[in-house]
Order: C-alpha cells, then structure tokens, then sequence
C-alpha cells in the first residue's frame, strides 16, 4: 500500500459523517457580539434583583410578625396588670370599708348605706341642650375629654348660687340673730337649719378675722404669721363647709362642734376650750413613763394602737379643720372678750 491510500484512509476516518454533524459538540465561539454580553449581563442583574426583593421581602414578613406577636403580647399583659390595678383597688376599698364600718361601730356610728352602681344620674340633660345651656352662660361648651357626666356635673356647679364670703357656699346664711345654737336636732330639717347656723357662724367669725388683719400693716413676722395663720385655716375649713352642704358630718364630730359654738356664743371659751379637747384627745391612751421593759411588753400596751385606729384625729382633713376651729375660738375670744375674766383661755 502506498501512502497516498493510507493517508486518504486516515483522513475518512478522522472526518464525521452526515448523520452525526446534528449530534456533535460545537466549539465555543472565540468571539461573542455587544448585544450578547449586554443582555447576558442585565438578565443576571434581574435576576440578583429578584433574589434581594425576596430577601427583602422575607425580611419585612419576619419583622411584621415579630411585631404583631409583641403587640399582642403587650395588649395581653396591660389587660393583666388592669385585671390586677382594679383587684387591688377592689380589695383595698373592701378594706377601708371594713376599716370604716369598724370605726362607726366602735364609736356608736350607724352604718352607711352601701351605693349601688344601679343609681341613675338624677334631673339629667339631653347633651344637645346641656351644650346650648353651657354655651348661653359664657362656659365652654365642651372640655378636654370631658363625659357627659362631667359635663353636667359642671353646668350644676356653675348653676348653684354661691354666697360671697371668705368661704363660698351653697348654704343659705342666716343673720346674726338666728345664729345661736342650742343641740342637734333629730329631724332632718333641723339639721340643715343647724348647718346653715354653723356656716354663718364661722363665717362671721372668718370675715371678722380676716377685716382685722387687713387693717394692719404685715411688715412683721408675727403678723405675717397671723395672717398665714388665718389663710390656711378658711382653707382647711372648706371641707367642713363641703359637709354641711352635704349634710355629711358624723354624729361622733357634730355634737362636740355644737358645744364648742355654743360655748363661744355664749363666751365661754374655756369650757369651749374644754370641749375642744375633749374632742381632739377624748379617752385615748397615751403612754406615760416607761412602756417596754426589756424583752417582754407591758400589760395592755397593746390598747395604745387599738385606740388610734378609730380616733378622730386619724383623719388628716378632720384634724385640720378641727384645729382651724381652735384658732377661730383665739380670735373669737379677743374680738369678743368675755364678761367673766376666768373664762379667757390660756
């Protein structure tokens, strides 16, 4: 064989057939046109989009839930601590009213009658004519988060006639004739009489008070002291005032207030004095000398404590006013001295 025929034969052999040009592997292009690269390259820049809007989105999702179960975690423990704020409050009412119940009853008090949330708003306004009403006597209309209740709370405040005095109240006063009391009547209409005779009396007598100190010259300590004196007591009278109109003052304080003006009407100030005291110490223990000795208690040491449960000076707002009472009793007995110099008091 000769080389031509058997390079011609190596040539047959290296070069495919027809049937197997579709099947074989095209070579990969040496170069690649512009618009080629170009829109390779933008369809991996979508597709990186695509996956940083998932992320993203997955994301957002996550945190929405994150917060959706820490606000329903919030609502659920501010329901808790309510539930908790109004059983305590319920608890601590039930309290002061076993507390109170056991005053009344230590002190000869009849018991209060329990209010029922059943009780209905009494003389109540439609609210459009509550608003005209309001608006006819130059008041606002509607306040700041103000009810309708509140709102005829005020229109009922604002109607109530107050008399002009060193205390304003809805208590019509009496003159100084009709001033002099005697003791607390049973009937209820003797009652508010009585009130209104105690109103003008110590308004009488703060008015007085306060005329004779205007007419001085405050450039002293003492009398910047008197008059401070006298400022803070028509302020801590007013809830004795509120009372009156109310009629709500126990039976345990109206009495001993009544013989205190009635001593002073009659210008007694030392047996008004006496009963001042009676009033404000009464028969309550107090410790004398040694009250513990060592480790073992003295007999009815215990009874100190007892006694300053139910006392009357227990309360912060009785005890003021009980002491404003005292410092009308000084003035009183200065702007109206006593016939008899052995009633002055010390």
């Amino acid at each position: 064989m000769d080389f031509a025929s058997l390079m011609s034969k190596e040539i047959s052999k290296a070069r495919p057939s027809k049937g197997d040009s579709k099947s074989s592997v095209e070579p990969p292009k040496k170069y690649m046109k512009r618009a080629d690269v170009e829109a390779e390259r933008e369809a991996q820049y979508h597709a990186e989009q695509r996956k940083l809007e998932e992320a993203k989105a997955s994301k957002l999702s996550e945190k929405r839930k994150r917060e959706e179960d820490e606000a329903d975690a919030n609502i659920r423990r501010e329901e808790k601590r309510r539930k908790l704020a109004e059983e305590s409050r319920r608890r601590r009412e039930e309290q002061e009213a076993e507390e109170e119940r056991a005053r009344r009853k230590r002190l000869g008090l009849p018991e209060l009658v329990k209010e029922t949330s059943e009780e209905v708003e009494v003389d109540d306004i439609a609210d459009e004519e509550l608003v005209e009403k309001l608006r006819g006597m130059g008041h606002p209309a509607k306040l700041f988060g103000e009810s309708h209740k509140q709102r005829l709370r005020r229109f009922k405040k604002l109607g109530v006639v107050m008399t002009v005095g060193p205390i304003p109240t809805s208590l019509e006063l009496v003159e100084e004739k009709d001033m002099k009391v005697d003791t607390v009547p049973k009937d209820e209409e003797g009652k508010k009489f009585l009130f209104r005779q105690l109103a003008s009396y110590f308004t009488m007598v703060i008015k007085e008070w306060e005329e004779a100190l205007d007419k001085e010259k405050r450039d002293t300590f003492a009398s910047k002291a008197a008059y401070n004196a006298m400022v803070q007591s028509k302020e801590n009278m007013t809830p004795l005032f509120r009372k009156f109109e109310k009629g709500d003052v126990d039976e345990g304080v109206l009495e001993p207030v009544v013989e205190i003006v009635k001593a002073a009407q009659e210008r007694r100030y030392v047996d008004a004095n006496d009963g001042y005291l009676r009033l404000s110490i009464g028969k309550a223990a107090w410790p004398i000398g040694v009250t513990m000795v060592g480790i073992h208690e003295r007999s009815a040491r215990e009874k100190l404590h007892e006694s300053d449960k139910g006392h009357v000076m227990g309360d912060e707002v009785t005890r003021k006013f009980l002491q404003s009472i005292k410092r009308c009793l000084s003035f009183a007995q200065v702007r109206w001295p006593p016939e008899d110099i052995r009633q002055l008091m010390g």
